[in-house]
């Protein structure tokens, strides 16, 4: 009777000791804002850097499968046999740019001649950074026009009959080979006032650049894209389906692998940020689980308080009616 009557009193004195918060941790087991926006941005980052990858991953798989075609004279032949005489997505090597009529002249390089040509001006920029507190560099394109004329692509060396596709909206293309014919860097003036300015703003321009790309006549290009024949012209076009369209100067084997190394890069970051994700998400539901190990056992005590002190009144009861 007096170790319970002993027990009995340290429960009651304990629970005289606890809180009321500590007996109802209902808001404090919920997750903090912090881990909730850590959450939720980690979320979406790699839902985001999913998506990518999975959109580069259909379109190697679509390079994978795609038909390649070289220029020979059958090609027109080929095409005739197929179904709406189509392929929907077709590669094809080998091809120089030719033009159809008129040629793009360089404005800054003599004798450089071309089907396609873009101007820019890109400003350069330091811009302060309040959390790192450093400068980083800042680029923005201010300026731009692109200029192009009907091409053809056509074997380099071209023997009897000239087999020749012609190239459809050729700017749409997500690898469009230019070359940099003209690069001239102009630095911004540099004054104490400016100098001053450019600390209270937070912004330092270092200058503007001016470039001149040109898709010259003679270069190498990989076409992918649709290949259709249309009243005896092959056309190349903008596939369909979202399919890439590609005007490489590079050859077919080494814009695969550029792909494919750019669909692991995204595949990596994927994994990286999901598995931010997963140890975000595992640390709120183990501080969620031990919060409710803790209010049952804190239930549990409460209980074994409120039985104890039932007992005690009972036996206080007791001992009353014997005196």
């Amino acid at each position: 009777m007096r170790l319970r009557a002993a027990g009995t009193r340290k429960l009651v004195l304990f629970f005289d000791l606890v809180p009321s918060w500590l007996l109802d941790m209902e808001t404090g087991g919920r997750p903090s804002v912090g881990q909730v926006i850590l959450l939720g941005a980690s979320s979406a980052i790699t839902a985001l850097f999913y998506s990518i990858y999975r959109h580069k991953y259909r379109s190697v798989q679509a390079l994978k499968e795609a038909k390649r075609f070289s220029l020979t004279d059958d090609l027109q032949a080929v095409l005739s046999d197929l179904p709406g005489k189509c392929v929907p997505y077709a590669v094809i090597e080998g091809g120089a740019v030719t033009s159809v009529k008129e040629v793009l002249s360089s404005q800054y390089v003599e004798n450089c001649r071309g089907v396609i040509q873009r101007l820019s001006l890109k400003e350069h920029k330091m811009v302060w950074n309040r959390t790192t507190h450093l400068w980083n560099d800042h680029e923005k394109i201010i300026h731009q026009r692109s200029n192009t004329v009907p091409f053809d692509l056509a074997p380099e060396e071209s023997g009897g009959a000239v087999v020749s596709v012609r190239v459809v909206r050729p700017l749409e293309a997500v690898d469009l080979g230019l070359e940099t014919v003209y690069e001239k860097f102009y630095p911004a003036v540099q004054s104490f006032p400016n100098i001053l300015g450019h600390y209270m703003t937070g912004e330092r321009p270092k200058g503007v650049q001016e470039t001149e790309e040109m898709l010259k006549l003679g270069a190498a290009i990989t076409g992918i894209g649709e290949l259709v024949l249309d009243n005896k012209t092959i056309k190349l076009q903008p596939p369909k389906a979202g399919l890439c369209y590609y005007l490489s100067g590079t050859d077919f084997p080494g814009l695969l692998e550029r792909q494919e190394g750019q669909m692991r890069w995204w595949r990596i970051l994927s994994i990286v940020f999901g598995a931010a994700t997963c140890v975000t998400l595992f640390f709120i539901l183990r501080r969620q689980y031990r919060h409710r190990k803790e209010k049952r056992q804190l239930q549990n005590l409460q209980r074994e308080f409120e039985e104890s002190r039932a007992r005690q009144r009972v036996q206080q009861e007791q001992h009353n009616e014997e005196e």
